[in-house]
């Protein structure tokens, strides 16, 4: 009877700590998938902003090696949800949308209107914060990480300008010339305010300047004039 006793309360420990381990093992897992589905998620958002990122750097003609280091990051980034889920409809998609990226190229029309124009600037921004997340990431040193941040920077000013250059030059083909130097000014005014050094902007706010002449002669006036300043302005 003894004995009898003895056997039970062994299967019963016994049983427990089946219970106990199958449970254990049940819950790792839930938790390991909550985790993997989480991190997935979180590596589908950073890819996609990333690529939408790399297709317009490409269209507005970046320099290479910032796509570069950028491009880098998004491959390692691929490569983890391939780990991950090889074999997942995200990893698919994904694939797709760098081979895309991948294939952008500079145009001068690519900018030509105001939801295209929009989204360069909001990828190019984007594209200033992600440096420097790769600086703190320690994938490119601080100095570089900031030179690049001034390259995006610039490059955000510019692709505006142009798209003004470009819809003036478009309205004065079509003689409406009132429309067109205001398309000049609003570029002349987006460089002169850049943060940039005189010397990087010159070249172009001498162009714009040109096609603003062109169209609305200066004056004869007496150097130092408020016209002159308000002019040099704009």
């Amino acid at each position: 009877m003894f004995n009898d006793n003895i056997i039970y309360v062994v299967l019963i420990a016994v049983v427990g700590l089946i219970a106990i381990t199958v449970n254990f093992v049940i819950t790792t897992r839930e938790q390991q998938e909550d985790a993997k589905d989480k991190r997935l998620t979180w590596l589908k958002g950073q890819a996609e902003h990333i690529l939408q990122a790399i297709a317009v750097l490409r269209e507005a003609n970046c320099k290479p090696e910032i796509i570069q280091k950028i491009n880098e990051h998004a491959t390692s980034l691929l490569e983890e949800v391939a780990m991950l889920a090889p074999d997942s409809e995200l990893f698919q998609a994904l694939s797709q949308q760098k081979d895309t990226a991948d294939k952008a190229f500079a145009s001068a029309e690519v900018f030509d209107s105001d939801r295209s124009l929009k989204r360069a600037q909001i990828y190019i921004n984007f594209a200033e914060k992600l440096v420097l997340q790769l600086a703190r990431g320690g994938k490119v040193t601080p100095a570089l990480a900031r030179s690049y941040q001034q390259e995006l920077y610039w490059l955000r000013i510019t692709v505006v300008a142009d798209a003004h250059l470009s819809q003036g030059d478009k309205f004065k083909n079509a003689e409406d010339l009132m429309t067109a130097v205001s398309h000049y000014r609003h570029a002349k005014a987006l460089l002169v305010r850049a943060n940039i050094p005189m010397q990087n902007k010159k070249p172009r706010l001498e162009k714009v300047e040109q096609l603003i002449e062109s169209i609305q002669p200066k004056r004869a006036r007496s150097q130092g004039t408020l016209a002159d300043s308000l002019d040099r302005l704009l």
